[in-house]
């Protein structure tokens, strides 16, 4: 029987997406015909923003954050305006992971996981909620000069560009969106190509809830044209981007005329540190996992390099191994099915081309490398797959793959882990297994990365994510993405008749 989404399609009706400018639907320059990765079928249409459309948006952005009562709306009205975001997002979990699955293959049994789901980007809401009225600053003694008062404040940053992945469609947005809104700005999201349909409707529940027209404005397309004439607008304030480095060196570069703020999580090749007195069972079942289950390996925070000490190393590639041989793939809407397609055919290529490359260099191929046939032949599909005998220089240990590959690379002691987890352009995510607790918070405080799992890995909604070197600047989630939306003011208030 063919593999096919073409039923479960036309049950959602989808319907052409259309660009938000100021509170209206609209057209765009051209449009954009979406594909199924698992099957190669046409999905929908959507308009692709010309840099005419985005101007407007940026405009309409701009002038409601300049003009409308938005960026100073009390605190409580604030607050029960983003909950009942929250609650919306709840209520309409099982339509959106319908869409997830249509837009870029992710099937239905990962949705439901905690970190992928619509519970955690209703969470996010939720706990920037609670930011809200707590937007303080200080109010500090004089240091010198006459009787006065000195005090901090925190204001919304202004007209904010949001950039989202295809890969996380429901945290990434809540991530960008919640801590926005929270402070006060305004918003210019820009969707992945390859996942519209469900932001899409991820927006229409915010309007739902009540958020006023021009706060969230939505261009879609590419990065070319859209992508590019939104980080190059001099009426952006703050640009906030998930995906890859080239991209993020980009914006970094386009920031500079105007010096706009810049959030950037750019990837990474996370490590997962074995030691012998582990579960190491449990550390390769769960590395693998992560490596192939839900998203092929298409997440920026997977350990896809697993050092492990060489006491352990034949136990944990068994694991590794069994994880990979249970892994199913096809419809997406089927509950039997768990694990996605590579998003296209240029994905497609560069993780087929890497496997070749490990080979060539010398690593062993323990399983997997190759593409599944008969009904699955037409989707964007590629085997788990685990390299063993991996050198940390090969360029599989290096370079992230975005997808269902695991190098595997021996360590001989504590001081050897170190400094080959610490060896890579990237610093975002490891993992650490080990029954020692001295071990892990020791090794933990030593790798130069902005979040260390022991025992297990998470994303949680108040907790800062992001990562060190060319992972990224800044942070998402918790406290710090609040704050990353606002500007600190001071204001110096005179007490008596002398100057200050």
């Amino acid at each position: 029987m063919t593999l096919t989404v073409r039923q479960h399609r036309d049950d959602a009706a989808l319907k052409e997406g259309l660009l938000l400018v100021d509170g209206q639907w609209r057209q765009g320059a051209s449009t954009w015909t979406h594909h199924h990765p698992a099957t190669g079928e046409e999905v929908g249409t959507f308009a692709v923003a010309g840099a005419e459309d985005v101007d407007a948006a940026v405009r309409a952005a701009r002038r409601v954050f300049d003009e409308s009562p938005w960026p100073s709306m009390r605190a409580g009205e604030r607050c029960r305006l983003l909950r009942r975001c929250s609650d919306l997002l709840r209520e309409h979990a099982d339509e959106l992971r319908a869409l997830q699955a249509l837009d870029n293959g992710v099937p239905l049994s990962f949705g439901t996981v905690y970190a992928a789901s619509v519970d955690i980007a209703a969470d996010v809401f939720d706990h920037h909620a609670g930011w809200i009225d707590k937007a303080g600053g200080d109010t500090l003694p004089p240091y010198q000069g006459g009787d006065h008062l000195a005090m901090t404040f925190r204001e919304p940053v202004g007209v904010v560009a949001a950039i989202l992945p295809w890969n996380a469609p429901f945290l990434l947005f809540a991530q960008k969106l919640a801590p926005a809104l929270a402070a006060g700005c305004t918003v210019v999201l820009k969707p992945s190509e390859y996942a519209t349909f469900s932001v899409l409707r991820m927006v229409e529940l915010l309007l739902e809830a009540g958020v006023p027209e021009g706060v969230v404005n939505v261009v879609t397309g590419p990065g070319d044209p859209t992508g590019e004439a939104l980080i190059t607008h001099p009426m952006v304030d703050k640009v906030s981007f998930t995906g890859s480095r080239e991209t993020g060196r980009r914006i970094v570069e386009a920031s500079a005329g105007t010096m706009k703020r810049v959030s950037l999580e750019l990837g990474g090749k996370s490590p997962a540190i074995v030691f012998p007195d582990a579960d190491v069972g449990l550390a390769g079942m769960t590395t693998m996992g992560m490596v192939t289950l839900g998203l092929s390996g298409q997440a920026c925070v997977a350990h896809s390099r697993a050092l492990v000490h060489r006491d352990a190393y034949d136990e944990f590639v068994g694991a590794a191994e069994m994880i990979a041989g249970s892994v199913t793939y096809g419809d997406p809407f089927d509950p039997a099915v768990l694990s996605s397609p590579l998003i296209n055919a240029k994905q497609l290529d560069r993780v087929v081309g890497f496997i070749e490359r490990g080979q060539q260099e010398g690593a062993r191929l323990v399983t997997g490398g190759g593409r599944p046939d008969g009904d699955l032949a037409a989707g964007h599909f590629v085997q788990p797959t685990i390299f063993a005998d991996v050198d940390n220089a090969m360029t599989i240990a290096q370079q992230e793959i975005f997808g269902p590959v695991l190098s595997v690379v021996p360590f001989d002691d504590e001081d050897d882990a170190v400094r080959m987890a610490n060896d890579s352009e990237y610093g975002l995510g490891a993992g650490l297994y080990t029954s020692d607790a001295k071990r892990a918070f020791r090794v933990a405080r030593r790798i130069r990365t902005g979040t260390v799992g022991i025992n297990g890995f998470n994303v949680e909604p108040h907790l800062p994510f992001g990562g060190f070197k060319e992972s990224g600047l800044g942070r998402e989630g918790g406290r710090s993405a609040f704050e990353a939306y606002t500007e600190l003011k001071t204001v110096l208030l005179p007490l008596g008749d002398e100057m200050i």
